[in-house]
């Protein structure tokens, strides 16, 4: 199939292509990628992150490696 037939079938079936034939993802208008809880959870997994490590974990990560 050349690529004019490809161009056309995909407009045919509803998927829009650039013209590199590649097909485009189309946006719904208002929605996103994601979810409105998932920016927030972010947020959580961040600052979680962000903390420091406990003085307990520090003292037992640092006896495990002696005995090794």
């Amino acid at each position: 199939m050349d690529n004019k037939a490809k161009s056309d079938a995909r407009r045919a079936s509803g998927n829009p292509a650039s013209k590199d034939g590649k097909t485009v993802k189309q946006q719904t208008p208002g929605k996103t990628d994601k979810p409105g809880w998932a920016s927030g959870l972010r947020q959580l997994y961040d600052s979680v992150v962000d903390e420091p490590l406990p003085d307990q974990f520090s003292e037992l990560l640092a006896q495990l490696d002696r005995k090794n």
